[in-house]
């Protein structure tokens, strides 16, 4: 993504209100600068003022590498709102992941503490039985002959969560080049699909839906439409 993607920013809005956006993140940017430098998504905020005198600010974060639903707080009081109803766990998240191989059975609950791999790898993660409480629930979607459509929702959010618990449980997540089989430039199989956020007391939570990224339409709709194995469930894709 080039700098001058980042302009047109208000073209991924997929939900807009006084206190917040959600903004659909595209694969392979960051959200904010890191310590190399780089463009980040943080850069284009700017567009996304909407007639307020300051830029919206991250309420959470995503992965470099992944796609779909980012929350952003529109000024300092909407973004302690956010922020704690995240850290309560009351924002509800589902996520979409094409995993080599895939569970045997059709949903389940993954729980496994996740620490630090070690202190030179940064943020890479693995499964620690002294680490901290990391639960992921799942639910089959579609199978295929080698691959799987899961949709995923994580009850705690540590770092690299989805993608370790996927991995340790013998169904890495496609493209993944830490935790899986994917080459350094692999594109990771995972979105952020959708998002509930009860945001207003008295009326339902608010809910986004990010559209499956182009280099996973291949793979999802193979995968929904029964062209591996001549049979699926269909969820919508759009």
């Amino acid at each position: 993504m080039t700098g001058a993607c980042l302009d047109d920013l208000q073209t991924r809005l997929l939900y807009r209100d006084a206190l917040m956006l959600v903004l659909n993140k595209p694969a392979g940017i960051a959200v904010h600068r890191g310590p190399k430098g780089g463009i980040s998504l943080e850069a284009g905020f700017s567009t996304l003022r909407f007639g307020l005198p300051r830029d919206p600010a991250l309420a959470h974060r995503l992965d470099r590498d992944t796609a779909g639903c980012l929350v952003l707080g529109r000024h300092h009081k909407a973004l302690e709102k956010l922020g704690l109803l995240f850290k309560q766990g009351k924002i509800g998240k589902t996520y979409w992941a094409v995993v080599e191989g895939g569970p045997h059975d059709d949903d389940g609950m993954i729980d496994q503490p996740l620490g630090r791999l070690d202190a030179t790898r940064g943020w890479w993660m693995k499964v620690d039985p002294l680490g901290q409480t990391a639960q992921t629930r799942w639910r089959v979607l579609a199978r295929g002959l080698e691959k799987t459509l899961l949709a995923l929702t994580p009850l705690t959010g540590r770092t690299h969560q989805l993608r370790v618990h996927c991995a340790a449980n013998g169904f890495p997540i496609l493209g993944d080049p830490i935790y899986g089989h994917g080459e350094r430039d692999s594109r990771l199989h995972l979105l952020a699909r959708a998002i509930e956020i009860p945001l207003y007391k008295n009326k339902p939570p608010i809910r986004a839906e990010a559209p499956v990224p182009p280099h996973m339409q291949a793979e999802v709709s193979a995968l929904l439409d029964g062209t591996l194995t001549g049979s699926a469930q269909s969820p919508d894709v759009a």
